[in-house]
């Protein structure tokens, strides 16, 4: 599809998707009217896609799914990570169908609609990932009207006028306003979601972007744990006397994040708190050793990603939803890479060598993806027994 020549609009188009270079995908929209703007990106999980939609870590982002049939289990209360959706946009292969599933409350389009995400259906997703595979992920426009009155070159300058994530603090967009504890664990077949009443650590997360399903694992693990706004200085985390810090996940550009973040886990780690993080977490941590980082070609999202861990060479399936990567001959001398991606081998993972702090790239909790990295709370746990 050459750029600068968009194809001919099929009569029961009522969404496209605008690239900035011209390129014109049309479709059937799906979710809110309107339009969306930001970086589009590809994920490979098959399932999941309520809280992918949900992570805030996908802020600034326009999802398209690779898997085809997306919104056949419909959409429930329950598998959400934010209350609102944090993604600009979705792109879908087929059209949504009704709902097969006993937890289903609600048609996926009326679910979109709700969380005021645009969407599109009927597109060949493989081309477009094909396309972000080769040439890195573009920047778009998703339009949805009914109506059909589609300015394809206003979509087309909006796209190509966008910043792009690169500098953008998005964590200042996504994390919490106001402090807030937590004890809500997680979900199980016959009982749904319990609650931690006998916590037998202290654990301050550092909200960067968090998702509910990292907190319940954390609480599951035996954490009363208190949530803090990205912003929170080391005084105000140290107030309350944890045990240890999360630094959770989260969108945007580590360093534009970093500018406040870092120095608030520096002197957590000149204290000797043990900290973990993960995704944006494990950036804002290699960030604060020493370690530099810069965005990647395009990306690692999916719940299908295998990881090595370097030390028991054991491979982890892991889900991952991240646009840079910390360079991992920037570590200093005391930090070494712990996990490597399989599929790039690009790092995926850190450890101190002379102090209590460890983090990964993706994401442990597992929701959506394996549960073959829920250890890593234990491990945390571990660490804190070792220095209290």
């Amino acid at each position: 599809m050459p750029a600068n020549s968009p194809p001919q609009r099929p009569r029961d188009a009522t969404a496209a998707l605008v690239l900035a270079d011209g390129t014109v995908f049309w479709g059937h929209g799906v979710g809110a009217t309107g339009r969306a703007v930001g970086e589009v990106c590809f994920n490979t999980s098959m399932t999941g896609y309520q809280e992918i939609v949900t992570d805030p870590s996908y802020a600034g982002q326009i999802i398209s799914f690779t898997f085809p049939h997306i919104g056949n289990v419909g959409a429930n209360p329950e598998d959400i990570e934010t209350r609102d959706a944090a993604c600009r946009g979705v792109v879908l292969r087929a059209s949504v169908t009704e709902p097969s599933n006993w937890r289903a409350t609600r048609h996926l389009h009326d679910w979109l609609q709700s969380q005021d995400v645009v969407g599109i259906s009927g597109l060949d997703t493989r081309s477009l990932a094909r396309r972000i595979r080769d040439a890195g992920a573009p920047h778009g426009v998703v339009l949805h009207d009914p109506q059909q009155r589609f300015d394809l070159e206003d979509a087309r300058a909006a796209a190509a006028e966008w910043p792009g994530l690169a500098g953008m603090d998005l964590a200042a967009e996504v994390t919490t306003r106001q402090l807030y504890t937590w004890n809500e664990t997680p979900w199980t077949p016959r009982h749904g979601y319990g609650t931690q009443h006998a916590p037998g650590y202290r654990v301050v997360a550092i909200d960067y972007g968090a998702k509910r399903n990292i907190l319940r694992e954390l609480a599951g693990a035996g954490c009363h744990v208190t949530v803090v706004p990205a912003s929170a200085t080391p005084e105000e985390i140290l107030r309350h006397e944890p045990d240890g810090v999360f630094l959770s996940n989260g969108p945007g550009d580590p360093a534009a994040t970093g500018a406040y973040a870092v120095p608030a886990v520096r002197a957590l780690l000149e204290r000797g708190t043990p900290v973990f993080g993960i995704c944006l977490g494990h950036q804002i941590l290699a960030l604060a050793l020493g370690a530099r980082t810069e965005k990647m070609h395009l990306g690692h999202r999916g719940a299908n990603h295998p990881v090595k861990d370097l030390k028991t060479g054991k491979v982890e399936i892991t889900s991952q939803n991240h646009g840079f990567k910390v360079l991992p001959e920037s570590l200093p001398g005391n930090v070494e890479a712990s996990h490597v991606s399989l599929f790039d081998g690009s790092n995926e993972g850190l450890r101190v060598t002379d102090g209590p702090a460890f983090s990964v790239q993706y994401h442990p909790e597992a929701s959506p993806g394996p549960h073959d990295s829920h250890y890593l709370f234990r491990r945390f746990m571990d660490l804190i027994d070792a220095h209290r």
